[in-house]
């Protein structure tokens, strides 16, 4: 039922939040390299009439990269979005969005001055009512076409430089899988070559940020197109579980009875169709992926390669993994040591934080785990597991950004591996955002973690928040009213000693100030200072 209900939200779409904009997919927009398209609400590019924000040219990171990538000019995503738009929105204030139509992450209202902090919850901490309104939202997401975002079937030459645009329409859902696929895929360089080390979303500093921006991006879009502005994704806390617990038809889909790599046929993601898993194909064909379906999803969790993975993470994992004290060393890559970014992506053991690539930890462990769709990093987010997985994952970057405070210049700002930079934008998202910016607390975006609040602390800051935010405001103000209130204070001040010194003692009760006793009268104590 709940289904059917959904099923009329397919005229009320709202926009989503993803790659290419449909308003900048033409032969207009590529040759002139800009996407600034207007905004609904007056008809200007970026809403400057009321403004939202202006085109300008975008601001690209000259800092230098590391040695994994020693090509330069044969990817597109090269300095992105720079090989396709070269001037976009610039949003002011809360504003954001391709046309600076929406709200910063953590605000709303008309004007974007609403702070708001929602929760992540437990999958299993839901009521039944919830996990299925969740589990229907995703086939929702899987059925709808995104309205304001397409996808490339070609590189910027295959489109001719622009002249010859290559794009096609998606369902949502698999917008975000095709993302996910394009950030991680290898470079075509030409005939049947193609270079593999390379990944503007894993193996380098900008994983977790990257991994931020893309569950934000995607618990926003199913808000959208279902209308429930409450909506949090849940997380699956995996730490010391014996089996995948998510996998049974109640929740993400139990194992298909005659055929253990594939999904129970009672779980509607059993119907379910894959895409961007064949990437020796398109390597082949130096193509990209053009989303078609390729086969339903597979998984036959905990039957993997007990050698690289024997078990699923444990308390202890995570616990040490949070004690390191640096974000990134060294090359800053998956042969990091010590790196608390790439213990807890999995390159380095859980309990050493010496890199083993020959081995998967923490998160790399849940993905071999699934023995899957999920094991293979371009199509992993075609199994909706991935969501809570991602989202937990999270939670423990969260738990490590609270614990040790660290300041933004910790996040490297150069001679990291190509995309993942501290100022550089992230593949391939439009509107852009950079690294930097989200390598802080997630309630400043907007979302908190149920098992990591604090319920007293928490309430008394969301009450104070407002006001903060407001005496921020107008601090300045506050300040030369403070001044301005001491030269008043000390005047006044300076006029009541001086009228007391002539009155002396023979001051007659009449004239005496209404609120003082003339027994009390010569108390300095009894008198308020200003």
């Amino acid at each position: 039922m709940l289904l059917f209900a959904l099923g009329f939200l397919l005229v009320i779409l709202q926009p989503s939040t993803g790659q290419f904009p449909r308003a900048c997919a033409n032969v207009q927009s590529l040759l002139s390299k800009e996407c600034c398209p207007p905004w609904d609400g007056d008809g200007s590019p970026c809403g400057e009439l009321s403004s939202r924000g202006s085109c300008q040219n975008i601001l690209l990171s000259q800092a230098p990269l590391g040695p994994q990538f020693p090509f330069s000019g044969v990817d597109d995503r090269e300095d992105w979005p720079s090989v396709f738009y070269n001037r976009t929105c610039r949003c002011e204030g809360n504003f954001m969005g391709f046309s600076c139509g929406e709200c910063k992450f953590g605000f709303s209202g008309p004007n974007c001055t609403e702070r708001q902090v929602k929760t992540r919850r437990n999958i299993f901490q839901l009521t039944t009512s919830e996990k299925n309104k969740f589990l229907a939202y995703l086939n929702l997401a899987k059925n709808i076409p995104s309205q304001d975002y397409v996808i490339a079937t070609g590189t910027y030459t295959q489109m001719n430089n622009g002249s010859n645009p290559m794009f096609r329409d998606i369902n949502v859902y698999d917008l975000f899988v095709w993302m996910h696929y394009y950030a991680s895929r290898d470079t075509l360089l030409g005939g049947s070559n193609v270079w593999r080390d390379i990944d503007f979303a894993h193996e380098a500093p900008g994983f977790l940020p990257w991994h931020r921006v893309f569950l934000l991006m995607w618990e926003r879009q199913i808000q959208r197109i279902t209308g429930d502005e409450n909506f949090t994704i849940p997380y699956w806390d995996w730490r010391d579980a014996e089996d995948c617990e998510v996998c049974n038809d109640e929740y993400m889909g139990g194992r298909h009875p005659t055929n253990p790599n594939l999904l129970s046929p009672a779980s509607i993601f059993s119907s379910w169709q894959v895409i961007c898993t064949r990437s020796e194909e398109y390597n082949s064909q130096q193509g990209l992926c053009s989303a078609t379906g390729e086969g339903p999803i597979r998984r036959n969790p905990g039957n993997n390669d007990k050698s690289r993975t024997p078990r699923l993470p444990s308390s202890a994992d995570v616990e040490f993994c949070l004690s390191l004290t640096q974000y990134e060393s060294g090359p800053m890559d998956k042969m990091a040591n010590y790196s608390f970014r790439n213990t807890l992506e999995g390159f380095a053991d859980p309990q050493t934080a010496i890199s083993n690539p020959a081995q998967s930890g923490l998160h790399n462990a849940l993905h071999i785990y699934m023995n899957g769709s999920m094991s293979q990093v371009q199509g992993s987010a075609n199994d909706p597991i991935f969501v809570l997985h991602h989202a937990f994952v999270d939670s423990i970057f969260e738990r490590w950004l609270r614990r040790h405070r660290p300041m933004l210049e910790v996040y490297p700002a150069a001679n990291a591996p190509i995309g993942h930079n501290r100022e550089n934008y992230m593949v391939p998202f439009i509107p852009l955002y950079r690294n930097g910016e989200f390598f802080k607390p997630s309630r400043e975006l907007g979302y908190d973690y149920e098992y990591l609040q604090e319920p007293a602390l928490q309430s008394f800051q969301d009450f104070l928040t407002p006001y903060l935010q407001q005496a921020r405001q107008i601090w300045a103000w506050l300040v030369g009213a403070a001044v301005f209130g001491g030269i008043i204070t000390a005047v006044l001040t300076g006029l009541i000693r001086a009228c007391q010194k002539k009155k002396g003692g023979g001051t007659s009760s009449e004239i005496q100030p209404l609120l003082i006793e003339s027994e009390d009268y010569n108390n300095k104590s009894y008198q308020s200072n200003f």
